[in-house]
C-alpha cells in the first residue's frame, strides 16, 4: 500500500502534468483560431508565457524528485556504491540549497509584481496570480527535494521502490 508521501508526490506529478496539457492546448486553440479564423484569443501571448513559467517550476518538482532531469554521470559510474550514494547525497544537497534560495527570490517577485499591480495587456487580468501558482510549484519543488534527500539519507529503498523504473516493471 501506498502511503501519504508517495501519494503527495504523485499528486505535485499530477499538477505538473496538467500544467503540460493546459499549455499544449493553449498553443493549439491559438494557432487553430489563427490559422482557420484569422483571430486570437485574448492576451494568448500573455496567458502563454505566464504558463509556460508556470509549467517550468511544476516541472523542476516533477523531475528534482525522481531525478529525471539530466545528469553527468562519469564519475558517479566509476565509484563505488557507497560513494555514488555520498554523491547523489551532495549532489540533493546543493539543489536543495539552490531551489530553496529560488523559492525565497520567487516569492519576492510574486509580492512586487502585486504591489506593482501588473497586468495583462488585452483583457487587463492581473498577473500576480500567475506568478503564485509558479511559486507554489516552486515551494512543492522544495519539499520533493527535501523528501528526497531524506530518503537518500535514511530509506533509499523507498526513493528506488518508487520511481520510474520500478512502476514500469510492475
Amino acid at each position: 500500500m501506498r502511503n501519504r508521501m508517495d501519494r503527495f508526490i504523485d499528486a505535485i506529478e499530477w499538477v505538473a502534468a496538467i500544467f503540460v496539457g493546459i499549455v499544449a492546448a493553449d498553443i493549439f486553440l491559438s494557432v487553430l483560431l489563427r490559422y482557420f479564423f484569422s483571430t486570437s484569443i485574448p492576451d494568448s501571448y500573455n496567458f502563454g508565457q505566464l504558463l509556460l513559467g508556470i509549467l517550468i517550476f511544476w516541472g523542476i518538482a516533477a523531475t528534482s524528485y525522481r531525478g529525471g532531469h539530466i545528469t553527468v554521470d562519469l564519475v558517479w559510474a566509476n565509484v563505488s556504491p557507497r560513494r555514488q550514494r555520498v554523491i547523489d547525497v551532495f549532489a540533493t544537497l546543493v539543489l536543495l540549497f539552490v531551489v530553496t534560495v529560488q523559492t525565497y527570490t520567487l516569492l519576492d517577485k510574486v509580492i512586487a509584481t502585486r504591489n506593482d499591480n501588473i497586468l495583462t495587456v488585452d483583457l487587463h487580468l492581473p498577473t500576480w496570480p500567475f506568478f503564485a501558482v509558479a511559486w507554489a510549484g516552486d515551494v512543492s519543488a522544495v519539499l520533493l527535494i527535501a523528501i528526497r534527500t531524506w530518503r537518500l539519507i535514511f530509506r533509499p529503498e523507498d526513493l528506488d521502490a518508487g520511481g520510474p523504473q520500478a512502476k514500469a516493471m510492475e
